[in-house]
Order: C-alpha cells, then structure tokens, then sequence
C-alpha cells in the first residue's frame, strides 16, 4: 500500500482541519492509519466518532481515484510536501491533500484572488480584464473558481497578460465545471494549475463551491470583489479573506446596478477602493510608476465623427440610438463610424445594439 493511497484516503473524508491535525500529530498519513481509535481521539478536537471515522477508511479502496489521477496525469500534492503552497499553510484549515494539474511554483505566492457575479456587466468584464493583465503583466499570479463571468474574465486576463494563473475547482479534476471552460482549463493547467481538494469523482454539489471559496482566498495575498450582489458567493470569498488576514480590494460600480450592493459595502466596511491595478500593487508596496495611468489618448488621425463618437463612449453600454443623439449624427454616419472604430480596435460592439469604448 503507496503512502499516496493513504493520504488519498484522509481527503476521502473532506475533513481537512482534522485531517491535517492527525497527519501533524502522527508524522503522516501512513502513521494515522496505523493508530488506534483510542490514540486518534487523543488528539485535540478528535472525538471518538470521528477517529471510528478516519480509522474506518484504512480499508476503502482508491483504485478508482488512482486511475483518474493517472489519467489526467495530475499530481498529488500532500499538506506536508515541500511544494505545498505556503499562502494556503498558513489559514486556519487548508486541504491535507491537493490534487494539481499543471505547476506550482514558489512565485505563486504573489498572488491575488478576483471574483465576482457569474453574470457581470461589460464593466465588470473590461475592469476585469484590464486590471487582471496588468496585475499579470507585473508578475502576480491571478486566482480565481474557473466560474462563469468573473472568474473566467479574471484567468483569460492573466493569459493573455503573460502571467500565471491557479483555477481552484469545486469538484474533482475529472469533473471540469462548468463544462463550457474546459478548454480554458487546459491552457491554465499549462500556464499555472488547476487544483481541488476533492477526490477525483466528486460532484460539483452547490454545497461545496462555499467551502472551495477559502482555498481562492488562501492562496492569495488578498481578494478583489468585481461585481457582486449582497449575498453573492463572491462575498462569501471576501469575508473568508478578512478572517484570514488578506487584504480585501472592491471596484465601484453603478449606483443603480445590483451587483455593485457587494463591492460598494465591502467599501463602507473598510476594504480598498480599487480603480486599477495600480491601487493593489501599491497596498502590497509593489513600486509603481504613477498613481494613474492617463486614459489612452485619441490618434490624430480620427476624422471629425470618429472623435465625436470615441469621446461619448466609455466601458458602460451606449445603445446606438444615445450616441446618436448625443453625436447629432445621421444613423447612417454613425453607423458606419462605429463600425470602423471598432474595426481600428477603438470600440467594441455588445448585446443589445450598444457599443463600449476598447480598454
């Protein structure tokens, strides 16, 4: 019987805090299975049912779980290993077991976590994006839940930014959730990892997205919280990051858009207002250049409508109808000038006829 097969079947359980306290006291997850009941429920907060528990599980097989992890060639990364992530050690009941597909690394320590509503605005989905490439650009490792919106906004941002990226899913890594970002966990697998503390089998049951939420704030040296209602799962996040010591970031959004309820009282709660990227690097003392960046100037060689429009849009949706008015142009003229803005890369077309201006 391997030792991985042991420590394989601690996770087995999903008592990580207690697992982790019987590995520590006996040395490792081979000596915990050679313990007795009696000598487990000696230690601190092991009752006597959960050492029956845990002593119960020495005869559980995990044939089918070694087949899958040497399926997806995933690696098994074990709370006393030295390539365990040292940010995750440190909370108050990190993962006896990590099961990695991909690399970490020991620069992954410099990492924030962003999250946020699986169904944001295209504001949140540029500020997203800008500020998770170029926190990227400036070597910090972006984590996130692989979710819907956000959290895919904030991995995609990371690659195309140059950086590494740490996807934590809420199941097991034979279970890729949701399905549709399958193939971005593949390129985050070769540009970073894609970790769960959950055995390979492991439904993604909603109960369990809250509990994977610690391991995003965990691993990284604070959160940012992109568009989320009150109650939102990414509020979740935040509030675990607060209790474990990391620094809690938040953009402001429209007064009138549900989503921004969650930022803007992590705001009046005392967590940093951030309009860029810069904003956190200075809260982790990381130099920057300037305070802020100067938005992109306007090319010289716009013609007299493509200026007018380019000056009315912003990263909020203008349907065409507004700009029209506001530009007191022919549909046709702005029409046209759209198109050809968006074609230079100045502007971009989304739902609803409405347009943005590029980041």
């Amino acid at each position: 019987m391997s030792e991985i097969e042991n420590w394989i079947r601690l996770a087995k359980l999903e008592l990580p805090k207690r697992a982790v306290a019987l590995a520590d006291h006996f040395g490792g997850a081979d000596e915990v299975f050679q313990a007795s009941v009696k000598e487990m429920a000696s230690v601190e907060d092991i009752s006597i049912r959960t050492a029956e528990r845990f002593h119960a599980m020495a005869a559980e097989p995990v044939d089918r779980e070694l087949a899958a992890l040497e399926k997806l060639n995933a690696r098994v990364v074990t709370y006393r290993d030295p390539n365990y992530p040292a940010n995750l050690r440190q909370t108050y009941d990190p993962p006896v077991v990590l099961f990695v597909l991909g690399e970490i690394r020991l620069e992954d320590r410099f990492a924030v976590g962003i999250v946020g509503t699986r169904t944001p605005s295209e504001y949140g989905r540029s500020m997203t994006m800008k500020i998770g490439r170029d926190l990227a650009q400036r070597g910090l490792c972006i984590v996130s839940g692989a979710a819907r919106g956000i959290d895919t906004v904030a991995h995609i941002a990371a690659l195309q930014g140059g950086g590494r990226t740490i996807a934590v899913l809420g199941s097991g890594l034979d279970i890729p959730y949701p399905y549709e970002n399958r193939g971005l966990l593949i390129k985050i697998a070769e540009n970073g990892a894609v970790m769960s503390e959950f055995v390979p089998g492991t439904k993604p049951d909603a109960w369990r997205f809250p509990v994977r939420n610690r391991l995003v704030s965990g691993l990284s040296l604070g959160v940012l919280v992109v568009e989320s209602r009150i109650n939102g799962g990414a509020m979740i996040t935040a509030t675990l990051a607060a209790e474990q010591g990391r620094d809690v970031y938040a953009i402001p959004g429209p007064t009138d858009n549900d989503t921004s309820e969650g930022p803007h009282n992590l705001i009046k709660e005392g967590a940093k207002l951030v309009e860029g990227a810069e904003d956190i690097l200075v809260e982790l003392g990381i130099e920057v250049e300037s305070t802020r960046p100067e938005r992109p100037s306007i090319p010289d060689n716009l013609t007299p409508e493509q200026r007018t429009v380019i000056q009315v849009l912003n990263l909020h949706p203008k349907h065409v109808d507004e700009i029209i008015a506001e530009c007191k142009l022919t549909p046709a003229v702005a029409n046209s000038t759209l198109t050809l803005l968006e074609m230079l890369g100045l502007a971009r077309r989304v739902p609803g006829n409405a347009y943005v201006r590029a980041v």
